[in-house]
């Protein structure tokens, strides 16, 4: 019986070679360094988002905190890029650590949730965003960037960054997941 559970012995954990373990570091930090400046950015300019036009004589104005959407938008984006900026740290704890896999569970969890946020953010924009551009003729709402130009292009602006960074937080949480999956 011995013998049969000597030849069955677990393998030791592979060891991964330190190139890979730098050449790893160095496309995490690259990818969330472009996801904060791109929620920072899509924040920046959904903030700050507001343009006054007159139509027939009256003039109107259009902010984004009008709308409890793009309220959250810029909210999730900022929330967003405060987290994947503090992330960066849990990177280089995890990296100077040693590879453990639990480790980058947690940093799976984190990439998720944030994903998830920005996402919803995302999502809820667009669809807003999509209101604005092309009304609903079914509810009675008319086209507003026609006369709101500017808000619209700028709010498109900030919209395409955050779904930039919503693919380089897919592309964070798939490779988070890879080296966790050792668990």
């Amino acid at each position: 019986m011995a013998i049969t559970e000597s030849k069955f012995q677990q393998n030791p954990p592979l060891k991964t070679p330190l190139k890979t373990q730098k050449i790893f570091l160095g496309v995490q930090i690259f990818m969330r360094t472009v996801t904060v400046a791109a929620t920072l950015a899509a924040t920046w300019l959904m903030v700050t988002n507001k343009q006054t036009s007159q139509i027939i004589g009256i003039e109107f104005d259009a902010h984004y905190y009008y709308s409890p959407t793009f309220k959250f938008f810029a909210y999730a984006n900022a929330v967003v890029s405060a987290f994947c900026l503090l992330s960066l740290f849990l990177v280089f704890l995890i990296h100077h650590n040693g590879s453990n896999p639990a480790n980058y569970f947690v940093l799976f969890l984190h990439d998720l949730v944030m994903l998830c946020l920005l996402m919803a953010g995302c999502s809820a924009a667009t669809a807003i965003g999509y209101v604005g551009q092309y009304g609903n003729s079914h509810s009675g709402w008319a086209p507003i960037c026609d006369h709101f130009g500017k808000f619209c292009k700028r709010g498109t602006d900030s919209v395409v960054l955050s779904y930039l960074s919503v693919v380089f937080l897919l592309m964070l949480t798939i490779s988070s997941a890879a080296k966790s999956g050792k668990i």
